[in-house]
């Protein structure tokens, strides 16, 4: 059995950008984390020890970022990197960062990245 956590369209303020504008204004980004994480036991016992805690998932990605990157790339792969430290039970995963409104002229959605492992 395969089972999956996933928190979805998480939105900061932040200041990752290449152009030194983008940096001093920041922008609206939003990550989508979907993680192959064991909860087997909480589907049994309903208890929290047996599961991702959600918040503390949420508090990762936040901290990561408030950490201004240029890249969207570095940004997803810092996330990655954190969470498994956090939650070495992680067994993969999808991490998707995207910025909202990106400077590029003619730019009508999002701009974002995935990591998949």
């Amino acid at each position: 059995m395969k089972t999956i956590i996933t928190l979805e369209k998480m939105r900061f303020f932040a200041r990752h950008g290449v152009m030194p504008q983008e940096r001093a204004t920041g922008n609206w980004f939003e990550v989508s984390a979907r993680l192959e994480y064991p909860f087997e036991q909480a589907m049994s016992d309903d208890n929290l020890s047996g599961t991702l805690d959600y918040g503390a998932a949420y508090e990762t990605i936040r901290l990561e970022m408030a950490t201004p990157s240029k890249l969207l790339e570095h940004v997803a792969g810092r996330i990655k990197s954190a969470l498994e430290r956090q939650f070495p039970e992680i067994a993969g995963g999808e991490i998707t960062v995207a910025k909202l409104h990106p400077p590029i002229p003619g730019a009508t959605g999002p701009a974002s990245v995935t990591v998949i492992w």
